[in-house]
């Protein structure tokens, strides 16, 4: 028997020489969820000038304890006039500083008397005035290369006017499933089959990790058919992902054909769910081997396929599952093989709870309805209600 190989091992040689892809320029309107291929520097200071935080009355702070005229009013998006000595500006939230002022009163602070504004005296100068440039500078980095464009990072591009960027294409991937036992939803069940929930489990989360499926095909059981789809898929996607096929039975065929069109890396990893995962490369087109239990679908896309994905899209994020201990509410023992539990998180004042899904079967696709994270229990591990085990969230 096959020795079984390590997760790290396995990452390891699915991530040897990935190069990122080469950068394409979209709208940004476009541009949710894309990645950076290069560096945005910030064209403007922001805010663009002294504004007011409140609404209320600018002054000198000189001019503070005193009865004041109110010279002119500063409203969001008008130009202010120079400050008249001895005079406060009514000013409204965004209002810009008129030249002069120092400090911000808010309106509640302040009491009208025979057209005069009745400043207090116990305000500190520059109270209620936010800077230029407090948020961005101009000609300094405003989103760095690697950066995954979602609401605040779009905001960001869009309060400078910018309306373009450059962003690395979306890797390629073709999806194939394989067995004759899988038939499309809405296709009527012959004995001994079953639907594929495999696709749009895995279409989703492909298109979640930013890549493009160009190439969705179901592959019978037969030695033949797979080595020539798996040719079709190779000349079309950085990337073929399959499902079964994998195992050690008559009628895996994936394993072979991959071998005699490119190469096997590695096989068989030392993991649960998920042990008959095969990596290998078709020329430059890499291959994930998922097994066909829908769990080890769903766990190998997370572990394997999302950091594949981040390395092609140059993504430091998306390089590892963020992590995080929780206590276990559970117990469990592992032999040799790792175990990615399926739980979910529960954050109370005491620390973060794991509450493992009852039935962690490789073939229970409803564990993953509910799982926040993946218990990680290494090998040769007796885990018991209460310890600590650490778990790998799952976010983008």
């Amino acid at each position: 028997m096959a020795e079984l190989q390590s997760v790290e091992r396995a990452l390891s040689a699915l991530l040897d020489g990935v190069s990122p892809s080469e950068p394409e320029w979209i709208d940004c309107t476009q541009a949710a969820g894309r990645v950076l291929a290069e560096t945005v520097t910030a064209r403007l200071d922001v805010p663009p000038a002294d504004n007011s935080a409140m609404d209320g009355y600018a002054l000198r702070h000189a001019d503070a304890g005193q009865a004041l005229p109110v010279s002119q009013r500063v409203a969001a998006g008008h130009a202010p006039e120079p400050l008249a000595s001895g005079t406060c500006a009514r000013i409204f939230t965004g209002g810009e500083i008129p030249p002069g002022a120092d400090t911000v009163v808010m309106q509640e602070r302040v009491t009208m008397h025979e057209q005069l504004a009745i400043i207090p005296d116990d305000i500190e100068c520059g109270d209620n005035v936010r800077r230029r440039g407090r948020d961005v500078r101009a000609s300094t980095p405003l989103l760095e290369a690697g950066t995954r464009l979602e609401a605040a990072a779009l905001g960001h591009l869009a309060g400078q006017g910018i309306t373009q960027v450059a962003v690395h294409r979306r890797p390629r991937i073709a999806l194939l499933s394989t067995g004759d036992e899988i038939v499309e939803p809405g296709q009527t069940l012959a004995p001994g089959q079953i639907h594929n929930s495999n696709r749009p489990m895995l279409s989703r989360l492909l298109e979640r990790f930013g890549a493009d499926l160009v190439m969705r095909e179901h592959v019978a059981d037969d030695f033949a058919t797979t080595q020539r789809l798996l040719g079709d898929a190779a000349a079309c996607a950085d990337i073929i992902v399959t499902t079964g096929g994998v195992s050690v039975g008559e009628e895996d065929h994936v394993k072979h054909a991959l071998e005699s069109l490119g190469r096997l890396d590695l096989w068989q990893l030392a993991m649960r769910p998920g042990k008959p995962l095969a990596l290998g490369r078709i020329g430059e087109t890499r291959v994930v081997g998922l097994p066909g239990n829908p769990v080890s679908c769903f766990v190998g896309a997370w572990v394997y396929l999302r950091p594949l994905i981040g390395a092609f899209l140059a993504c430091p994020r998306m390089a590892t599952l963020p992590r995080l201990w929780a206590r276990a509410d559970f117990e469990t023992r592992t032999q040799a093989r790792r175990h990615y539990m399926r739980v979910g998180l529960e954050f109370t004042p005491e620390g973060v709870i794991a509450h493992a899904f009852a039935d962690q079967n490789s073939a229970v696709l409803s564990s993953c309805l509910e799982a926040d994270a993946l218990a990680v229990i290494p090998e040769h591990t007796t885990v018991r209600a209460g310890e600590q085990v650490e778990c790998l969230w799952l976010t983008e």
